[in-house]
C-alpha cells in the first residue's frame, strides 16, 4: 500500500479525490485537511462518502505523513505547502495553477509573486509527458479547460496556424463556493461567457500547443449543468485527409482517450477519467472542427491528479480509475 493525503478536501475536486481514494486498490488514505472542518468526520462533511471513510479532516498545520499528497488548494496558495512537503521526502501532485507555468509567466497571467521560484515540476499531461511523470517528485496537473483543449489539438501539434478554443463549461468548475454567478435563478436557461479574451488557462493552452508560431485563441463559457467541459475546437491551416485515423493512430496506446466517429457528449464521460475526441469536419473554407468532451472534476482534475500519483508510484495509470461513466 502507498499512504496518500489530501490538502483541502472539501472543496468539489477535494471530495472528487477521496471519492476515486476509497476504491483505490493501492493508495490508503492517511490524511485530509481542513482548517474549517477540523476535527469533524469526513463522512459528516461530505454526506456521499458516509460510512466509506473512517477518518476526520485535520488542520494543515497537524504533524502529516504520506508518501504522496495531493494538494488540492486555490492558485497563490500550494506553494505555501509545497516546499515543506517535498524537502519532507514526499511526492506532490498540485492541483493548483502554482507550478504548471513558467514563472515569469505565471507571475504575469496571476499577478503576483511566486514565493518558490525555481523549484522545477512536470506538467501532468500524461497523454504528452508519461516519461516525465514517471520519474518526477513534483507534478502541475494541468487546468480542466487546457486538458480537454489541449487534448483536442495535441495530434495536429505543429501543423495548424490558428487554432480558437470555444468551451462550455458546467458550473462546479466554479467551485464549491456559491456565488451569484453559480446561483441557480442566475445561470439557468443561459450560456454565460466570461473573461472571453483573458482568462488564463489560455497560457497552458499556448505554451503546450504553439512554438511560438501559431495562434491561440480561447473564449471560455458556463452552461447550467453540473459537470463537464465541452471544447469545440476552430483550427485553420491544417492539410490533413484522415483525421480520424490521425486521431486514432496517435492515441492508440493510451487508455482514457476514445476517438470516435460522431461529436462527443458530456452525458458520455461524466463521472469518469475518460476524453471523447471526434466531430473531425471540414467546411469549404478549410476551417477544420475537433471536438472534445472531459469531466471537469475527473479528467480536468482530480482523475488526472490520480492518474499522474499511478505514474510517479509504478503503477499502471490505469489504477483506480478503470470505471465506465454515469450514464445518463
Amino acid at each position: 500500500m502507498v499512504s496518500v493525503g489530501v490538502i483541502g478536501g472539501t472543496g468539489y475536486t477535494g471530495a472528487e479525490l477521496l471519492r476515486f481514494l476509497v476504491e483505490h486498490p493501492v493508495f490508503d488514505l492517511s490524511f485530509a485537511t481542513s482548517r474549517s472542518e477540523d476535527g469533524n468526520e469526513i463522512g459528516d462533511v461530505l454526506p456521499s462518502l458516509r460510512s466509506l471513510i473512517d477518518k476526520k479532516f485535520v488542520t494543515p498545520e497537524s504533524d502529516l505523513e504520506a508518501e504522496l499528497v495531493f494538494a488540492a488548494v486555490p492558485h497563490t496558495t500550494a506553494m505555501d505547502y509545497v516546499p515543506s512537503l517535498i524537502d519532507r521526502g514526499m511526492k506532490v501532485v498540485d492541483l493548483s495553477a502554482d507550478y504548471r507555468l513558467p514563472f515569469d509567466v505565471y507571475e504575469d497571467v496571476y499577478e503576483t509573486s511566486h514565493t518558490d521560484y525555481g523549484r522545477q515540476a512536470v506538467y501532468g499531461l500524461p497523454e504528452q509527458n508519461k516519461k516525465e511523470i514517471k520519474k518526477a517528485g513534483l507534478v502541475a496537473n494541468p487546468g480542466c479547460y487546457p486538458t480537454g483543449a489541449i487534448l483536442s489539438m495535441l495530434p495536429l501539434k505543429d501543423s495548424f496556424d490558428r487554432v480558437i478554443f470555444d468551451s462550455k463549461s458546467g458550473i462546479s468548475g466554479a467551485g464549491a463556493k456559491p456565488s451569484s454567478a453559480s446561483h441557480f435563478p442566475n445561470l439557468n436557461g443561459n450560456i454565460n461567457p466570461y473573461k472571453i479574451t483573458s482568462h488564463r488557462h489560455a497560457a497552458e493552452m499556448k505554451m503546450m500547443l504553439s512554438d511560438g508560431e501559431a495562434m491561440v485563441h480561447f473564449t471560455p463559457h458556463v452552461i447550467p449543468v453540473v459537470r463537464g467541459i465541452l471544447t469545440t475546437a476552430h483550427v485553420f491551416g491544417v492539410e490533413e485527409e484522415d483525421l480520424l485515423g490521425r486521431y486514432r493512430d496517435f492515441y492508440s496506446d493510451e487508455c482514457f482517450i476514445r476517438v470516435i466517429d460522431e461529436v462527443p457528449k458530456l452525458s458520455s464521460v461524466r463521472g469518469s477519467n475518460y476524453v471523447d475526441i471526434g466531430g473531425f469536419s471540414v467546411d469549404e473554407t478549410g476551417r477544420t472542427v475537433v471536438v472534445s468532451a472531459i469531466d471537469n472534476l475527473v479528467k480536468g482534475a482530480a482523475g488526472q491528479a490520480i492518474q499522474n500519483a499511478n505514474l510517479m508510484m509504478g503503477l499502471d495509470e490505469e489504477t483506480g480509475l478503470k470505471k465506465p461513466p454515469l450514464s445518463p
